[in-house]
């Protein structure tokens, strides 16, 4: 059973910081593409960030420079780190794994962010 279990949510200044963690069981993320989503109240479901099996990383160009996704292979976790965070990034995120037919197919049950003074 493939489990992800985000968490590092939580209330932040703009500009702060926080990073996310996602804490996969039942698949390996070191052999998987792994991507995080996020979905604010009244808007789509945006995709922000990604990292391959061979570990090459992208971001969305909304939060190009501020955010980096990287992967701990020992911890079997996946972590989003956003910095200058501004009020526009309060979502709920969501850590995800991209199949190979390119289906995000397993989510996490999402953490909150909230960007505000």
């Amino acid at each position: 059973q493939v489990q992800l279990v985000e968490s590092g949510g939580g209330l932040v200044q703009p500009g702060g910081s926080l990073r996310l963690s996602c804490a996969a069981s039942g698949i390996i993320v070191s052999i998987n593409a792994m991507g995080w989503y996020r979905q604010a109240p009244g808007k789509e479901r945006e995709l922000v960030a990604t990292i391959t099996k061979f570990g090459t990383t992208n971001c969305a160009d909304s939060v190009k420079g501020r955010f980096t996704i990287s992967r701990d292979n020992a911890k079997n976790t996946v972590y989003l780190q956003m910095n200058s965070l501004k009020p526009e990034d309060t979502a709920v995120y969501y850590c995800n794994r991209r199949s190979d037919s390119g289906i995000y197919d397993y989510w996490g049950q999402g953490t909150q962010v909230t960007v505000s003074s």
